[in-house]
């Protein structure tokens, strides 16, 4: 892996992103719950105000909503596409965010591509990358613990270090 050098908007960019954002489309969305697009489906339909639509040409309905094949095939223009694909599909996904008009291009954790990064912002779009929009959401709205996921314990151990 070649070295990272883009630079993704700070914690307050993302959080006005996510502010801004009223639709959200998973591309890459799996009715598999095993999976992560998934589990961050499930905590948008529940934990968050976005409308959110799924993408995927290979299934039909996910959490009991219906799946669309492209994101041209949305009934909306989605403000956000959060994208579950492989490295090798982010440039085919990235032509398709821009031509339906959407405003932010969010890749998922793990998720680096600096071209299509680079390319997306020249069009005029936000590009997040390397993060999930399910922490951050949860981050900005107080549903997560300091080390970036609720785990639900309190203790009264003094931690060490």
């Amino acid at each position: 892996m070649s070295a990272r050098t883009w630079q993704g908007p700070s914690a307050p960019e993302r959080l006005s992103i996510l502010r801004a954002t009223r639709s959200i489309a998973i591309v890459g969305a799996s009715s598999n719950p095993a999976r992560a697009s998934y589990f961050v489906a499930t905590y948008l339909l529940s934990s968050s105000p976005y409308d959110v639509y799924f993408v995927n040409p290979r299934a039909d309905e996910i959490l009991g909503r219906p799946v669309y094949p492209s994101l041209d095939a949305l009934p909306v223009v989605p403000d956000l596409v959060d994208v579950f694909r492989r490295h090798d599909d982010l440039p085919s996904v990235l032509d398709e965010t821009l031509a339906v008009g959407a405003r932010t291009l969010w890749l998922q954790l793990g998720s680096w591509h600096e071209e299509v990064a680079r390319r997306g912002e020249e069009a005029g779009l936000s590009v997040v990358m390397d993060r999930c929009v399910k922490i951050e959401h949860a981050r900005f709205h107080g549903g997560l613990h300091l080390a970036g996921f609720d785990t639900g314990v309190i203790s009264s151990r003094r931690a060490l270090g």
